[in-house]
């Protein structure tokens, strides 16, 4: 998959696409279900399959100091992307004079003159352009004048709730990471590289992968039962707090600690990519370390029973 950072002055090669559009944070069902659409059209058109997105986030532009919400890092979902077979994601620089597009705008300069499109796919909620006036309805009225195809996702969901980033951030919050991997598709994961700490779990017998938490959505605070990728391809059980560690020295950046079960390697500055699996219990503040160790082996039993049920 090819990673393309603007829409002006393309080589022939990366213009022409079918594609998908919207943010795809978290590229959850829904996001799958309209970039299916964009396949399809392609495959009719035997065009190459694109998505577009944009950077940074458009939240990030227009609310600023809105608390952390991303569900992915780029490298993961570039990789959930390619996995879908998508040829080229197209990520779009966003800042103020592109914002101020008017919707015509958008669709005239960017995606019929720079990205050449064949067909897009957007979903039934889309909103674009200055002023939100975009629409599904607008998109496919341009699609008519400009010559290119317009498909639109209609809404998919279970029960009551479609899929949605927003579902998946509130399912975090609430502490039901299933919940959060039913709308995704996949478990819930945050990346990042191995920091040095003080290497106090290793001296209370639990040694810890600790990674930042960065501008990823804050899950809501506590244990999980986890897995966690190797940059070898290994994956291995474990047990996780998320959070700023109150018994210790409430640190004042939130982050997890994994515990990775009978594993014993240096991957200090290695890139590690945890799944919350369940959980478990809230953060809690202890009286001693003792305390604090005992439950965190009560945690780590119950993890592996859910984990490892055959040990």
């Amino acid at each position: 998959m090819r990673i393309v950072h603007d829409w002006r002055g393309l080589a022939e090669a990366d213009r022409g696409a079918s594609v998908a559009l919207g943010n795809f944070d978290g590229v959850h069902r829904g996001h799958q279900h309209v970039i299916a659409l964009a396949a399809k059209a392609a495959g009719k058109l035997k065009a190459p399959l694109a998505v577009i997105s944009f950077d940074p986030h458009p939240r990030r532009i227009f609310q600023p100091d809105a608390p952390a919400f991303r569900l992915m890092q780029p490298d993961q979902q570039a990789r959930a992307l390619a996995a879908l077979g998508v040829d080229i994601s197209y990520i779009l620089p966003f800042d103020w004079p592109f914002a101020r597009m008017s919707d015509h705008e958008f669709v005239a300069e960017v995606l019929h003159k720079g990205l050449g499109v064949r067909n897009v796919a957007v979903g039934f909620d889309i909103t674009f352009g200055w002023g939100r006036t975009g629409s599904p309805e607008i998109m496919a009225r341009y699609g008519q004048e400009l010559g290119f195809g317009v498909s639109v996702a209609q809404e998919i969901g279970e029960g009551n709730s479609k899929f949605s980033s927003t579902a998946v951030r509130e399912a975090l919050r609430d502490g039901h990471p299933e919940m959060a991997a039913a709308i995704l598709g996949r478990p819930f994961a945050i990346e990042g590289m191995v920091e040095h700490g003080r290497q106090l779990g290793r001296t209370l017998g639990y040694p810890t992968a600790n990674v930042a938490l960065r501008d990823y959505v804050q899950p809501r605070f506590g244990v999980y039962a986890t897995r966690t990728r190797l940059p070898d391809g290994r994956e291995i059980a474990g047990v996780a707090n998320i959070g700023i560690n109150p018994t210790v020295d409430g640190t004042i950046a939130p982050r997890l600690e994994v515990w990775l079960f009978d594993f014993d390697e240096d991957i200090y500055d290695q890139v590690i990519e945890t799944d919350l699996i369940a959980f478990l219990r809230d953060e809690a503040k202890f009286e001693s370390m003792d305390a604090m160790t005992a439950q965190i082996m009560a945690d780590a039993a119950r993890a592996r029973a859910m984990l490892l049920p055959e040990i």
